[in-house]
């Protein structure tokens, strides 16, 4: 088996997966619009923006290297020497990419007409219907097409959408974020208050907020903030690293003195509030509170509506 260094590998990783189709193997790509490309083999893999993403697999990635990987299943060696043609005389030809390439760019799934099945799905989920046709209609959830997912969708101070997450509307758990997608400005609402209260996924955020709906007759004030998943940290805290999302809404809000943790009840979720406590403690006010039932919010939600559902039948 070739043996390949950390140099070889590092250019085996320039090429784009566009790059890659039109000189080894231009009968896959398929042209759809502009600068969007498919593959014959799958129609549900878009090309666009030196980003790709496989829809109906719910992943994507940047480069050849790891489309011929993770989509054609090469083993990883042999994945780079066939981009680095080994076999050929010559050295492959990298094409010149353009200058928008470079920039990283948001690949987002095409519209739907209707918002029904996404509506149908959250509402199943125990979110108040109310609060998500207003989040369709800020353009912050839409339905895509051709499977129907849930997207979540985060904006920059511009409004210009930076992050988009996608979640199966079917019972397949399949979620992911989209290529191109900036952790930064992840799935957020904007509050008035000087409080920010975050969460591991947008539908636990969406949760909170029916939860207070229910409890409190009206949504909260207070700024939420979805942290796009959260990761193990590290023992050591020196090398812990606050999470993109928090990190640049702290930044960009200035007036923010309280932070209020709904992580999820797990190991990782235990460890990262614990983490996030000590990083920042001394700067903000921390509270945690997690779900009071359940893994989740949304674990919290359909225990309290399931609760309210119990009284009502009482009551008849």
């Amino acid at each position: 088996m070739p043996y390949y260094d950390k140099d070889q590998i590092a250019k085996a990783r320039e090429m784009d997966l566009l790059t890659y189709l039109r000189l080894y193997d231009p009968g896959e790509l398929v042209k759809v619009s502009g600068e969007n490309y498919s593959t014959r083999t799958h129609d549900s893999m878009s090309i666009s923006h030196g980003k790709w993403m496989w829809w109906s697999r719910g992943f994507g990635g940047a480069s050849a290297l790891d489309y011929l990987v993770k989509v054609r299943g090469h083993p990883f060696t042999e994945a780079v020497g066939k981009i680095l043609n080994e076999e050929s005389s010559g050295s492959p030809i990298f094409v010149q990419q353009r200058e928008e390439t470079k920039v990283k760019k948001l690949l987002l799934p095409e519209k739907n007409d209707s918002n029904d099945v996404v509506i149908g799905y959250l509402t199943g989920r125990g979110i108040d219907r109310g609060l998500v046709e207003e989040c369709i209609a800020k353009g912050m959830i839409y339905e895509s097409l051709p499977y129907h997912n849930c997207i979540f969708l985060g904006f920059d101070d511009e409004a210009e959408a930076r992050y988009a997450s996608f979640r199966a509307s079917k019972p397949e758990r399949i979620m992911g974020d989209t290529a191109g997608s900036d952790k930064r400005y992840s799935f957020c609402i904007k509050g008035t208050t000087g409080i920010v209260h975050v969460f591991e996924s947008a539908i636990d955020l969406l949760s909170f907020v029916t939860l207070e709906k229910l409890r409190e007759g009206i949504a909260p004030r207070d700024n939420l903030l979805s942290l796009a998943g959260v990761y193990q940290p590290s023992a050591d805290p020196a090398r812990f690293k606050i999470p993109l999302a928090l990190s640049r809404f702290l930044g960009a809000n200035k007036n923010i003195y309280e932070i209020v943790l709904h992580l999820d009840r797990d190991r990782i979720g235990s460890s990262m509030s614990m983490a996030l406590s000590r990083a920042l403690g001394d700067g903000y006010q921390i509270r945690d509170e997690p779900p009071k039932f359940g893994k989740d919010m949304n674990d919290e939600l359909m225990h309290v509506r399931q609760k309210l559902k119990e009284r009502e039948v009482k009551r008849k």
